[in-house]
């Protein structure tokens, strides 16, 4: 059992009733909603209770966050991406969703829904009928009112009897102001007066202990008196806690210095996570400079506006509002959206002309972390600038369909294609990034046309690299079909006579690899390993990641064939190794077979079916039965032959079944260490 609950950075204070209910919740309906305002802790209490209950779901929790989605069309993929679906079919994502669940036993939380109601009510609708064994967990400011769900109310800490609220701010404050010390009476009343001000909302709480660092526990308690007096009976009346937690957080707003109010304005165009770098490149200007982004991003985090995950920055979701309110105030609602696009769109440029370099692992990791962030810069390019929307799906869509986000790879360029017809490099990219997403969904017809589109435009064009990414596109394919002689026919026409470098650009390298996939296919063994050896140093040498995987794929293939196996075992641990640090599920699985395989040939049947079994754990979230070129097809018939042989139907069969059911990143870790 395996569950991605979020860590806990900070302790865990009170709220043992409410535990207890939501754990009896739990166990008596499928459909549990934990509802309350904003700030009021209820992702914390999610994730408490989701722990407790992780041993009843044999198939572990999986956690999905949804404060980062804008729009309601990727909310599946969110969900995918929690539950480790990385679906390469053309099925719909709700029916490959609703699939993959099906005979799971697990608990999924979907935390931060009230901005998605409408779409979560549409899925969990489909999900709860299609996997009766799944048990869903909601946060949300509001109830999905959907047949079955139970609704728990969460509020406030109490400030009497236990005064959990007074505790949690004690226990903050230690850390806000490390000599402080809350035990003197004109201390412990202030402390305790902040407390019932601010009705024990955990948010603002936290958002009053950051200023410790620079104020007195009587000042802030008189400051927040003075604020609340002056706002009785002022404006339209709000829900009561609504209304304190906003005063809180504009009390809090009103202690920042001027330009820490207008980062925070600003970076509420962010939707995900988002590095300095980004912070810097689309919230700096006018009075805000670089450096001083810097600067106003340690103090926001100092004074609890953001915290800190790693590298990265976030802002919860009821200050990016409060945020975006001043955003719109300034007028700038606009421009931000312009400059989010362009940073982004920027980013993509960068990371398509990185892919070759020494950082291209780097990169892969880049692109998987902006990725919500990628998305919104996409809608907003497809509604002003769609040829711009067409130039940043290209750019990032081949790392998009190798790491787990094919379906949005190809909706985002399909849709970009749609909404802007004119020629030009820019859209015969596109069509090739169409093509790879097609094709990798099983797509063979289509992917062929759109490798022969993509030619046809890149002839027209006199554009060389588009020239060679057809090739590789049409080649592959050929591939895929088991038409290896084909492949190399077009290869070979696209690369031209030697001497050339295969790294000259990502074009010609990957169609010198479809020339070896073909060189093997055509039984061109030792031709195959000759190529695929120099490629693989050559890949070595320059830090490349992508295709050095393959060329260990195709040299465990080959010395299986030559009947090599413990050198094909190597390879296929070396490409496993590769494909984990990108995140390509579909090579992984590929992986798993061949060192399966390899294992079988040095007769440890046991070992083999664990692989083979975990191999197919994998394939299971790819949406695939087991794929690849089809001279894979008979190892792996060889390969559960010679293990079954070695240590009977049964044992094998018991291994293999074990094995499936074992989460695939726990396995590929153990295997990866050696511990078949």
């Amino acid at each position: 059992m395996v569950s991605n609950i979020p860590e806990e950075s900070t302790t865990f204070i009170g709220r043992r009733a409410e535990l207890r209910r939501i754990d009896n919740d739990l166990t008596e309906h499928r459909l549990v909603t934990l509802t309350g305002p904003g700030g009021v802790g209820k992702t914390r209490i999610a994730m408490r209770a989701a722990r407790a209950a992780a041993p009843r779901f044999p198939d572990g929790v999986c956690w999905a966050d949804l404060w980062p989605l804008q729009g309601d069309g990727l909310l599946v993929a969110g969900v995918c991406d929690a539950v480790g679906l990385a679906d390469h079919s053309a099925r719909t994502p709700v029916a490959a969703l609703c699939a993959w669940l099906a005979d799971k036993r697990m608990l999924l939380v979907l935390d931060s829904c009230e901005h998605l109601v409408a779409a979560c009510r549409d899925l969990l609708g489909d999900l709860l009928t299609a996997a009766p064994g799944v048990t869903v967990l909601v946060t949300s400011r509001q109830p999905l009112e959907i047949a079955g769900e139970w609704t728990t109310g969460i509020g406030p800490l109490p400030c009497t009897g236990d005064n959990d609220a007074l505790a949690l701010f004690t226990d903050r404050a230690a850390a806000a102001a490390p000599g402080l010390r809350l035990t003197a009476p004109r201390s412990a009343a202030a402390a305790a007066a902040i407390c019932r001000r601010l009705e024990g909302i955990p948010l603002a709480l936290e958002l009053a202990v950051a200023q410790l660092a620079h104020s007195s526990v009587e000042r802030i308690a008189a400051r927040l008196t003075s604020r609340f007096d002056a706002l009785d009976g002022d404006g339209p009346m709000r829900p009561p806690r609504h209304r304190t937690l906003r005063c809180a957080i504009g009390w809090s707003h009103e202690l920042c210095a001027p330009l820490e109010r207008l980062l925070w304005a600003r970076l509420s165009v962010f939707r995900g996570t988002f590095d300095e770098e980004s912070a810097s490149a689309v919230c700096a200007g006018g009075p805000l400079t670089g450096p001083q982004v810097r600067t106003a991003l340690a103090a926001l985090t100092a004074k609890s506006v953001l915290t800190r995950e790693g590298s990265r920055f976030r802002m919860l979701d009821t200050l990016r509002e409060y945020g975006r309110m001043w955003l719109a105030e300034l007028d700038e609602t606009a421009a931000l959206a312009d400059r989010h696009a362009a940073h982004f769109a920027a980013l993509g440029r960068r990371a398509e002309r990185g892919w070759l370099g020494p950082d291209q692992l780097a990169w892969y990791g880049r692109i998987a972390d902006a990725h919500v962030d990628l998305c919104t810069a996409l809608d907003h390019l497809l509604a002003t600038d769609p040829e711009g929307a067409q130039e940043l799906s290209a750019s990032i869509g081949f790392f998009w369909s190798c790491c787990g986000h094919l379906y949005e790879a190809r909706e985002y360029v399909a849709r970009a294609l749609a909404a802007h017809q004119g020629t030009g490099p820019v859209r015969t990219r596109a069509l090739w990034t169409l093509g790879v997403a097609v094709l990798l969904q099983g797509e063979l017809d289509a992917a062929e046309e759109l490798g022969r589109e993509c030619a046809r435009a890149a002839r027209a064009s006199r554009d060389a690299e588009a020239v060679l990414q057809a090739g590789y596109l049409i080649g592959l394919t050929h591939l895929m079909a088991g038409r290896p002689m084909s492949a190399h026919t077009v290869a070979e026409q696209v690369l031209g006579p030697p001497p050339h470098s295969p790294f000259d650009s990502p074009g010609r390298l990957r169609c010198h690899l479809v020339q070896i996939f073909a060189l093997t296919g055509l039984g061109r063994l030792d031709e195959a390993r000759a190529a695929a050896t120099a490629l693989r140093r050559g890949c070595e040498q320059r830090g490349e990641f992508w295709t050095r995987s393959y060329t260990d794929y195709q040299l465990s293939l080959i010395s299986l064939f030559q009947d090599r196996p413990q050198e094909s075992a190597e390879h296929a641990r070396a490409m496993l190794a590769a494909k984990q640090g990108i995140g390509d599920k579909f090579g992984i699985a590929l992986g798993l077979d061949l060192l399966a395989a390899a294992v079988a040939a040095q007769g440890d049947g046991a070992a083999a079916a664990r692989v083979y079994g975990s191999g197919q754990a994998v394939w299971r979230t790819v949406g695939h039965p087991q794929r690849g070129t089809p001279e894979l097809r008979a190892v792996r018939a060889q390969c559960e032959q010679r293990a079954r042989a070695a240590i009977g139907d049964e044992a094998y069969a018991d291994a293999f079944h074990r094995a499936s059911e074992e989460c695939p990143g726990t396995s590929l870790a153990r295997i990866l260490a050696g511990e078949l």
